[in-house]
């Protein structure tokens, strides 16, 4: 049946006879003509013809009585390209010759070899061949479109063949203002960038036609401004998930011990080579295991972080608590330490992390792009928070770490060995954020100086969120990569990020304990 109003171009009923004695012509636009006829006509035999042409392999014998024999070369022998079967004539070499082809047939070739996929038994594959004429939008297409849409069960290829049909139509000389107006709604509906650019195309059409096109245009550009804004929040939550990532295990610190660890960065920073450890390995070992690299590396960068966190706790920390500044300037030159001792293993230069096939690439979903890496590190990061949520709230370690943020000298007297649940909890943070450094490896550069590229942020998502707070890390972390990723394209990374620095600072001078402070007799004192 017609998609729209008004008449339709239909196949007609002599298409396959006529086809077929076209392809013996000596003019190149015949030729061409007939493939097409051939491509609607239904004829069983249209698909092999026209493969048979496309690889040089159809000939035509005018010695026969009445119609041309048309004739596909299998080996040394002829069949009849009509029937399929061997002709009953006898068939000499002498008195065949070549169908011809120019540039003119092999794009008519191309276009029939498209349009036999209309009448595939494979529904994807009907959906596809639609797809690629709505690209091509080739007026002479109509009628083979007419044809598989009379056909047509599957509303997905249906709906693809719709479109389509709408594409061609607008491209044609046929159809009326209506059929015009119509093929145009289909073509908003859709409302992807081939349809803009064909509905842009429109402008010579009669006003009624030109009318409805620039209205289409404009509903299109007010649903890419909105595709614009989700886009941004993907971009803001992704960028949030990193941040987030990058900040949890400060927030536990932080937030039990109250140390301003300046070497938190380079947590991250140990968490991405020991990705890169594990990549090189499997590389030389094991390079069929390339693909599962990033789940072993997760669990090790954890151990690696965890165990350099409870060390630096042990060997340092502990003899410097209740001295904040003494604290801040040691951790800071740790820090430094630690970077000077990558660039002595590894070198200064940055390091090839590679990114498994299933992190690659990207989907589109309507107007939303949405890359696998970035996703997959937003899950990743939901995960994490998850499981820190269940370690705090589930586990016997997570009770004592909750009651020395309360209240230190009280857990003391219940009898909680503090200095272990110090160290503990610094190794916690400091495992997540050897995690955070197994998913920034697969977005950022890994070299010594990745983690100081965080350090900043994941101190203002802290102070932000609430210190000490893991949901408010969560919201703050999110919070303010979303309106990152708004001030972006508005003032620049650069001005964009003083201006979150300013209205941060604003903030703190209202709310000094964040947007989530810590209720406890310590923490109120």
């Amino acid at each position: 049946m017609a998609l729209f109003a008004g008449p339709v171009p239909q196949a007609r009923a002599d298409d396959g006879p006529d086809a077929f004695t076209g392809l013996a012509s000596k003019n190149f636009d015949t030729v061409a003509n007939a493939i097409r006829a051939l491509a609607v006509s239904g004829s069983p035999q249209a698909a092999a013809t026209i493969a048979a042409l496309e690889s040089e392999n159809l000939y035509y014998d005018t010695e026969v009585d009445g119609a041309p024999a048309i004739l596909i070369k299998q080996g040394s022998a002829y069949i009849d390209a009509r029937t399929g079967k061997k002709p009953e004539a006898e068939i000499s070499e002498d008195d065949v010759n070549n169908v011809r082809v120019n540039n003119a047939v092999r794009r008519a070739i191309e276009e029939a070899k498209g349009g036999l996929e209309l009448f595939s038994p494979d529904a994807a594959t009907r959906t596809k061949a639609a797809n690629d004429l709505f690209k091509s939008h080739e007026p002479s297409s109509l009628k083979m479109i007419a044809r598989a849409m009379a056909t047509e069960k599957d509303p997905r290829a249906a709906a693809a063949i719709q479109q389509a049909q709408a594409a061609a139509l607008l491209t044609s000389s046929e159809g009326s203002d209506a059929d015009r107006i119509a093929a145009i709604a289909i073509l908003r509906a859709r409302g992807d960038v081939e349809s803009k650019s064909l509905l842009q195309s429109l402008h010579d059409q009669s006003k009624p036609v030109a009318a409805a096109a620039d209205a289409a245009i404009s509903s299109l550009a007010r649903i890419e401004e909105l595709w614009s804004v989700v886009q941004s929040v993907f971009y803001g939550l992704s960028l949030g998930s990193v941040l987030l990532l990058a900040a949890a295990g400060l927030a536990i610190t932080f937030g039990v011990m109250g140390v301003i660890n300046m070497a938190h960065g380079e947590m991250v920073m140990i968490g991405a080579y020991t990705t890169y450890v594990v990549q090189e390995v499997i590389r030389a070992q094991a390079p069929g295991l390339f693909g599962a690299s990033l789940f072993i590396a997760v669990p090790l960068a954890f151990i690696v972080s965890g165990g350099i966190g409870i060390l630096i706790e042990r060997s340092m920390i502990r003899f410097l608590y209740g001295r904040p500044l003494e604290t801040l300037l040691a951790t800071w030159g740790l820090s430094l330490i630690l970077q000077q001792a990558v660039r002595s293993i590894f070198g200064s230069s940055n390091r090839d992390v590679g990114t498994p096939l299933w992190m690659s690439g990207a989907t589109q979903w309507g107007g939303l792009t949405i890359t696998w890496n970035r996703l997959t590190i937003v899950i990743f990061a939901a995960i994490v928070i998850a499981a820190l949520m269940a370690v705090l709230r589930g586990t016997s370690l997570g009770l004592q770490m909750r009651a020395v943020t309360q209240n230190r000298r009280m857990a003391a007297a219940m009898g909680i060995k503090t200095p272990w649940i110090d160290a503990l909890t610094f190794g916690l943070g400091s495992g997540v954020a050897g995690m955070a450094g197994v998913a920034l490896s697969q977005i950022d550069n890994v070299s010594p100086n990745l983690g100081q590229g965080y350090i900043i942020d994941s101190f203002m998502v802290v102070v932000f969120g609430g210190v000490g707070n893991l949901w408010g890390t969560v919201v703050s972390a999110l919070t303010l990569g979303i309106i990152n990723k708004f001030l972006e394209p508005i003032a620049g990374a650069v001005l964009g990020k003083i201006v979150v620095l300013i209205a941060l600072i604003l903030f703190i001078q209202r709310k000094p304990r964040g947007m989530f402070p810590l209720k406890g007799r310590a923490v109120e004192q």
